[in-house]
């Protein structure tokens, strides 16, 4: 089975193979592996074979919808999509949210004739940590099972990383793309806030949410992009800007390219990991052998900037979950209803402080790019968690490099750059001007043309073993 979107593309296009076979062999992984990891709570497989047969037939016929034709893709379970309910893997909506309706990214991919595999596990509600208490699959890390796979769009990461799919759709709040993307070793784009629409999506966090695309490689996430950006009046946050073809614009060449390193808090805090920063920094120094320009510098406010994140995003989730907290206190997940309720201790004081904040940080983020095309962090403090330490106090102590681009509404893509000394991946991120998709996705593409760590497969899912 290829690798990426971009080989099976061409696979099918030379008739090396066919979209009900790549589909039949994708849903057999998800038959021997989804007990065991957790990615999907819905397969739909009827569908997926519908969906695999009608793509063969097109092509046969000439009929060529582009390079998403026939490759099968996970959707996160807080996205609309037709022939599965919408659970938000929560006992408050059971599939009942929006159970005939499809979101315009979801749309999309379909008329692209994209093949959905089903519905993938999440956080509830994109927030909580998993509850098994309330019958929904946990996820695991494919790499080591003890360990977590990162959230929200936890299932949509599994699926990448394990061959349960070759792309999906994962939302983005605080880090909720780049996070699974980093614990699972693949790629994953946090989109400029409105750059596609999210209608059609339970909402986390209004003025933070984002749709982007998970897959191997930053070329991958490219063609996905391409059919899932644009505008749609269904949502008053959609950016009406121009679409561009951004897998044309990924050559290969950095020689251009400023990268601003900024140091204080991404890379000496003292709770990032070692083996992290030193990976994210050999992989910032093949960038400019290449030729890229690196220059070490400063981000003021960064510590703040990630409070800030997380006193926006719990305030708005808490007007949105409000009455039912209120009314339905114990069908939430133990995890999810104190964090939820953590929005109802913030006052408006406390908020307009944080949006005062999230303005003075994005003056300084806006200033470091007048100089650079690009800042580059490490995606995650450390790799992948065991799950069994993970509590929802520690989450709070400990530094985040991802909300922060929440908060400006900044384009940042989390690509693999190599595995610790334990076997897990480890993830840098790269954040751009607004609407310069191309450009983080170019860097990307760069190191990825010269490296392989986007390609790496987990052990559970050699195909030795399928």
């Amino acid at each position: 089975m290829p690798l990426t979107i971009k080989e099976a593309a061409e696979a099918l296009r030379t008739g090396e193979t066919t979209s009900v076979a790549i589909t039949e062999a994708v849903l057999a992984r998800v038959e021997r592996l989804n007990d065991e990891l957790g990615a999907y709570v819905t397969v739909t497989k009827d569908q997926a074979l519908e969906q695999a047969a009608r793509a063969d037939v097109d092509l046969a016929a000439g009929k060529d919808t582009g390079p998403l034709q026939g490759i099968p893709l996970a959707v996160k379970d807080i996205i609309a999509m037709r022939g599965a309910g919408t659970t938000a893997n929560s006992r408050i909506l059971d599939g009942g949210w929006c159970p005939d309706h499809e979101a315009p990214v979801a749309a999309r991919l379909r008329a692209a004739g994209s093949v959905f595999v089903g519905k993938t596990t999440t956080s509830e509600f994109a927030l909580g940590l998993p509850d098994p208490d309330k019958g929904f699959l946990v996820p695991h890390n494919p790499w080591n099972v003890a360990h977590t796979p990162a959230g929200s769009s936890s299932g949509t990461g599994i699926a990448v990383a394990a061959g349960l799919a070759l792309g999906g759709l994962g939302t983005d709040t605080g880090g909720s793309v780049r996070g699974p993307a980093a614990a699972n070793g693949h790629t994953g784009l946090k989109v400029t806030f409105g750059r596609v629409p999210k209608s059609g999506v339970v909402p986390l966090g209004y003025s933070l949410d984002s749709i982007g695309p998970m897959a191997r490689s930053a070329y991958d996430c490219a063609l996905m992009l391409e059919v899932m950006a644009g505008f749609d009046p269904s949502d008053p946050n959609a950016a009406d800007v121009p679409v561009p073809v951004y897998s044309t614009q990924l050559d290969g060449d950095v020689d251009a390219v400023k990268i601003a390193l900024p140091m204080p808090y991404f890379f000496d805090h003292e709770m990032l990991d070692p083996e992290v920063r030193d990976a994210v920094l050999a992989a910032v120094g093949r960038l400019g052998e290449m030729g890229a320009a690196v220059a070490e510098t400063s981000l003021p406010y960064a510590a703040e900037a990630k409070e800030a994140n997380h006193i926006i995003l719990v305030a708005e989730a808490f007007a949105y979950h409000r009455n039912n907290l209120v009314s339905r206190w114990t069908d939430y997940g133990a995890f999810t209803r104190p964090s939820l309720a953590r929005g109802a201790f913030f006052s408006s004081a406390d908020v307009m402080q944080a949006n005062r904040l999230r303005t003075a940080f994005s003056a300084e983020v806006a200033a470091l790019l007048r100089e650079h095309d690009v800042i580059v962090t490490p995606a995650a403090v450390t790799p992948a968690e065991r799950a069994d330490t993970m509590d929802v106090s520690k989450r709070l102590s400990q530094p985040s490099y991802t909300g922060h681009w929440n908060l400006t509404g900044l384009p940042a893509v989390a690509i693999p750059v190599g595995l610790s000394a334990d076997g897990l991946p480890m993830s840098m991120q790269i954040i751009g001007r607004p609407f310069a998709e191309a450009t983080v996705l170019k860097v990307a593409d760069a190191l990825q043309r010269v490296t392989d760590w986007h390609l790496l497969v987990p052990p559970i899912a050699q195909p030795a073993a399928v």
